[in-house]
Formats: C-alpha cells, sequence, structure tokens
C-alpha cells in the first residue's frame, strides 16, 4: 500500500472509530506511519483528506451491498442475504455512523457521498423488490420504495439499539422482524 492510501485507509478507520473532530492530522499520521510531508504533499488538508476517506468507504459500502444484492438467487433470497450478512454491529455503520457527526453534516462535501450512498441503497434495494414483485415472491400491495426505506432504517436504527444495549442482539432482532414482513 502505499503513503497515500495509508494515509486514506487510516483516515476512514479514525472516521468511524472517533468522527472527524478526532480524526486529528496527528492520529492520522501515526496510523498511517507517515510524515506531516506526506501527508500535505498528498491532500491540502484534513477535509480534503476526509473527502477522500469518506468517497472510498461509499464506494466500498456500495461494493459490499451489491455483492448480496447483485449475487445469485430470488430477490427475496437476495434481500435477506444482504439483510443476515455478517456485520460489525457494536462498531455502527461505517456510512451511516458518519450521520451524526456536526462537523460532516455541516460540510456539503463530506456529506455528499454519504447521501448518495443511501439514495444507492434505496434504488437498489427498490429494485431488487420490484423484482420479487414481477416474479411474484413479494406482495404487489407492498410499495418497493418505502419498504426499501423501511429495510434501511431497521438496519441504521438496528445499530442504535445494539450501541445502546451493548449487544448486537437488538440488531439481530429488528432485521429477522422486518424480514417475517417480507414473508
Amino acid at each position: 500500500m502505499n503513503a497515500r492510501q495509508s494515509l486514506i485507509q487510516s483516515a476512514q478507520e479514525l472516521l468511524w472509530e472517533r468522527g472527524y473532530v478526532g480524526m486529528s492530522p496527528k492520529a492520522i499520521q501515526e496510523r498511517a506511519g507517515a510524515g506531516q510531508g506526506s501527508m500535505y504533499h498528498h491532500f491540502k488538508g484534513k477535509s480534503d483528506l476526509a473527502a477522500e476517506a469518506i468517497q472510498q468507504s461509499a464506494d466500498s459500502f456500495r461494493d459490499g451491498a451489491d455483492k448480496w444484492l447483485g449475487a445469485s438467487g430470488t430477490p427475496l433470497e437476495r434481500i435477506r442475504g444482504y439483510m443476515l450478512r455478517s456485520r460489525q454491529v457494536l462498531k455502527g455503520c461505517q456510512i451511516g455512523k458518519l450521520t451524526q457527526d456536526p462537523e460532516i453534516a455541516a460540510n456539503v462535501d463530506l456529506r455528499r457521498p454519504i447521501d448518495e450512498t443511501f439514495q444507492w441503497l434505496q434504488r437498489r434495494l427498490s429494485g431488487v423488490l420490484a423484482e420479487g414483485q414481477q416474479s411474484g415472491e413479494i406482495s404487489k400491495n407492498l410499495n418497493a420504495t418505502e419498504v426499501a426505506a423501511a429495510l434501511i432504517s431497521v438496519i441504521q436504527g438496528g445499530y442504535v439499539l445494539a450501541s445502546a444495549a451493548a449487544s448486537p442482539k437488538p440488531f439481530h432482532r429488528a432485521i429477522r422482524g422486518v424480514l417475517s414482513l417480507l414473508g
């Protein structure tokens, strides 16, 4: 891994663990094993590095979701696979967690890849749900766009419940509950 990518990966990890304020240039450099000159050679500053780290996290999030939603199997099997996939529940969602960071929420350039990722996920889930409706596997009485929003909300809310309980059990309970509604 080159120095630039090492800095980005360190920033991704620190954003997930500590948020934007806790992602200090010194902490990034220490984690990446890079000097100050290297950081400022590749990036204009902390915000520039954070923007690249968030974009790469968003891209990785999409790739991971698409692995499940684009897999072989029926639409319902693909949705179940995505919803039930292994996650670091107590660590929270690497993308969703950033929405609660006031510094990121206030910066349109940092917030944009997060918003675009959730919009993409909603469209992707809606499409798979619509496939299931066309095949008769999922009720045509459901609004695919609204159900997709509910699935995303259950995942994100599940992270909050798990964090509050210091246990992944509420997360898994919420996922199983919403899937039972799909049939």
